[in-house]
């Protein structure tokens, strides 16, 4: 007894931290991506640097950008903590598939904690001392690095979904094939899908809080035109990327039934299939329950897809009315409409998660480690007092780093300091010779 609630304990707490990661996650891919594009667009039309226009540009990648810090500074701390998890509840897992699953981990800690971190740190302490080109290009291998985090991450976790490469040893299982992990459809596919989702995180978080500023109409002309351009740029970006999303994941459903036929069985609540999938599964294992939750992973799918359904309706809608200067500036409405819209994308795809991993249970590792063989030999209460660590650490981060972003999206660009030339008034174009990256 004690056994089976140190694991249920255990799975609770992976559950809830790695979905609160991924809320971090998410924001951070999509926002470093929007920041990007805006500070590109910015140097490449430098030539009018001196008009208004250049002048909104700038500040719409200062204030943006802050965003994209604050998440990301909040955010990595909890993927330091998560890296925790595997060796203190999860060393099973680790014996058996370290040589693969490991050598992933570590590659992106390499490029998540030395490249991109060092080259985050020259972009928010560059400015004014680098030119806008140089400056512009540390921020591309920033986003460059992130996505490459994610891939090495969705490496990790499609092997578990999907082994390929590999051969059994009497220890565990070693890497055969390198070629075939990293192009691993599981993971491949799980990376368009989650790429689409982080932009269209940060779609529905840009127009919800510029919705916000022109809802209020208390901000000064030169931010009211910068929320009117950044709703414009969120709302016309959201349709193609909700799209893309969507066929990523569409495709990754028809691929569960090649490799995970059982889940694929249960989402689509397929009574027959499923008895014979678990009398197939007994005969080849052993005694045992192969079913996976079918409340959690059915339910799972059918909220990912009801909110895809809500999220496609709202962004196609807002997408035409943001054709009319008029509404953007003036439809209040709309504006809470947005805005109530910013949870939406987190909502689907944690649903997506749980699906992706409650589908797969019992194994860990799909067809050669139960999620019970994985566990550390720790007591109940052990694993309790763990839990209760790791859940208020999560809980408190998360409640920081909405404070923070709340915070610093309602005082709006007058009061950010990223990028702030000291000697210059902020929203006054700057005359000095210096290569000041206000494009």
């Amino acid at each position: 007894m004690d056994g089976s609630e140190a694991l249920d304990l255990a799975r609770w707490q992976f559950a809830l931290t790695a979905a609160a990661h991924f809320l971090f996650v998410s924001l951070t891919l999509g926002l470093a991506t929007f920041v990007t594009g805006l500070q590109t667009w910015a140097v490449l039309r430098r030539g009018g640097r001196g008009g208004r226009d250049a002048e909104r540009d700038a500040r719409m990648v200062r204030f943006w950008g802050q965003l994209y810090v604050i998440n990301y500074a909040v955010g990595i701390v909890t993927g330091i903590v998560m890296e925790f998890q595997f060796g203190l509840a999860w060393s099973g897992l680790g014996h058996y598939a370290g040589n693969v699953f490991g050598a992933a981990l570590a590659m992106e800690t390499v490029v998540a904690f030395f490249v991109e971190s060092t080259f985050l740190g020259l972009w928010i302490f560059g400015w004014h001392r680098f030119g806008p080109r140089l400056h512009c290009a540390l921020l591309w291998v920033v986003t460059a690095t992130a996505y490459l985090s994610a891939y090495w991450i969705l490496v990790a976790n499609g092997f578990l979904n999907h082994p390929v490469g590999y051969t059994e040893t009497g220890h565990g299982i070693e890497l055969t094939d390198a070629a075939a992990v990293l192009t691993n459809p599981s993971a491949l596919l799980a990376f368009g899908h989650i790429a689409g989702g982080g932009l269209l995180t940060a779609s529905f978080f840009v127009a919800g809080v510029s919705a916000y500023h022109l809802f209020r109409r208390r901000s000064p002309e030169a931010d009211t035109a910068l929320f009117r351009r950044s709703l414009r740029i969120a709302v016309f970006a959201a349709p193609p990327v909700l799209l893309w999303t969507a066929a990523f994941g569409g495709v990754q459903l028809s691929a569960i039934a090649g490799h995970q036929p059982m889940k694929d069985a249960v989402w689509k609540a397929e009574t027959a299939e499923i008895a014979r999938l678990q009398a197939e599964l007994v005969e080849r294992f052993g005694p045992g329950d192969y079913v996976p939750s079918e409340g959690l992973t059915r339910g799972a799918a059918l909220v990912m897809l009801l909110v895809f359904a809500v999220m496609l309706y709202a962004a196609c809608g807002s997408a035409l009315l943001a054709c009319f200067r008029r509404a953007v500036h003036r439809f209040r409405p709309w504006h809470l409409l947005l805005m109530a819209m910013v949870p939406l994308p987190y909502v689907a795809m944690t649903a997506g998660w749980v699906f992706r991993e409650a589908g797969r249970q019992p194994w860990v590792v799909h067809e050669l480690l139960r999620t019970e063989d994985a566990l550390s030999e720790m007591s109940a209460g052990a694993m309790r007092t763990s839990l209760t660590v790791f859940t208020s650490l999560f809980a408190l981060l998360l409640a920081v780093n909405w404070w923070l972003l709340l915070r610093t999206a309602r005082r709006g660009p007058g009061a950010v300091a990223l990028g702030r030339d000291e000697r210059v008034p902020d929203g006054e174009p700057s005359t000095g010779p210096e290569p000041l990256p206000s494009y």
